[in-house]
């Protein structure tokens, strides 16, 4: 399957939440999607369904396919420490989410296609993988040719989002990816413990 190009407000309405951030048509329309829309009445749902919401809603969040999820989830089943929380980590350490985090796009699609456009540096070199790993103390910054696009300027001058694990130098166009965030410094609304309860069936 290819990465999900389609409308955005439908997968949000689907999870009842703005996943890929300020949306107006979801904020009038925070119902499910479908002719029917608010009024299909829903049973109870499985233990699965819930479980595989979850999963989807995450790599929705974060862009991710399947393949690459997984991959993500064996890598931080085999780490030390809680498996659902390395894997929300590892997401959070991509190039693309940091990118974003930073300000410096929008949404995540939009900083993806920056750092695959070669719009962005790490320690100084130009670095076109967005599933890049970060580790903390790596210093991410925009390309010396790209510092005056439009793009980044207005996103720039948009962004108000602080974080704890991040700094950003809005001269310099260059911010640290200080540390590995902690749980309670995620901000996005995923419950972590059904997707490690639905891989591990």
């Amino acid at each position: 399957m290819a990465r999900y190009t389609g409308p955005k407000t439908k997968i949000a309405r689907k999870f009842g939440e703005a996943i890929f951030g300020e949306d107006k048509s979801f904020e009038k329309r925070n119902y499910p999607p479908g002719q029917h829309g608010n009024n299909r009445r829903r049973g109870k749902k499985s233990e699965y369904a819930i479980q595989l919401a979850e999963k989807q809603k995450a790599k929705y969040t974060y862009g991710i396919l399947e393949r690459q999820f997984r991959g993500l989830f064996k890598k931080a089943r085999a780490a030390q420490g809680i498996t659902g929380e390395v894997l929300l980590q590892l997401c959070e350490s991509r190039l693309d989410n940091v990118v974003y985090r930073m300000g410096v796009s929008p949404s995540r699609s939009g900083a993806r296609q920056l750092v695959s456009h070669r719009h962005i540096t790490v320690n100084g070199e130009i670095v076109n993988i967005p599933s890049y790993q970060l580790k903390a103390g790596d210093v991410v910054g925009v390309r010396e040719k790209s510092k005056s696009l439009d793009a980044i300027e207005r996103s720039l001058s948009n962004s108000s989002k602080v974080y704890e694990w991040i700094t950003w130098n809005n001269d310099t166009k260059q911010g640290t990816y200080v540390s590995v965030p902690a749980r309670i410094q995620i901000p996005e609304n995923i419950n972590e413990q059904f997707i490690v309860e639905l891989y591990s069936k």
